[in-house]
């Protein structure tokens, strides 16, 4: 991320669904590669061939419950990382999918009935800080769990690795 949270302004992508595990995300057979752009042409081709054409740099994924579930794998926040996702918004998260998106600089907020609230082409506003995200396109405000100072410190280093390194 490497830039303030103090607030992110994008355009919703939702795939309602719940249940969107990281093979969903980018298959099994893609994770010979390492580099983000190297998997971005394969993200959710499985599950929706044409995600990939709505996605512009900046842009909030708006998903369903237990988003990130099934195989650990931080290829999966790489490749919505290669797109040019800005954070992904949903329900609820896998355990192991929240923390490795935090452990990569990314950010996975949390937002109870998120897919009843926000439609395609959304404009949202962020402000992890406080916990809130604006709906600029339906002038609807809904609160979520705000993110620590640690957390935030962590996102605006780019990561775990980053912040460790920084901090030697």
């Amino acid at each position: 991320m490497k830039k303030t949270c103090a607030a992110m302004v994008g355009t919703a992508r939702v795939l309602a669904q719940h249940h969107i595990n990281t093979d969903n995300i980018i298959p099994a057979r893609y994770l010979t590669h390492a580099e983000k752009q190297a998997l971005t042409p394969y993200l959710m081709e499985t599950l929706d061939p044409s995600f990939l054409n709505r996605v512009q740099p900046g842009d909030f994924l708006v998903a369903g419950r237990n988003f990130g579930c099934g195989s650990s794998r931080e290829h999966a926040i790489w490749a919505l990382q290669g797109a040019g996702i800005a954070a992904v918004i949903a329900e609820s998260f896998a355990r192991i999918f929240f923390r490795n998106a935090l452990n990569n600089g990314f950010p996975a907020i949390e937002c109870p009935r998120i897919t009843d609230r926000v439609r395609e082409g959304d404009r949202l506003e962020i402000d992890l800080r406080r916990g809130q995200i604006h709906n600029l396109s339906r002038q609807e405000h809904f609160d979520f769990q705000p993110f620590s100072e640690f957390t935030l410190r962590l996102l605006e280093a780019g990561g775990l690795l980053a912040y460790v390194l920084a901090r030697r």
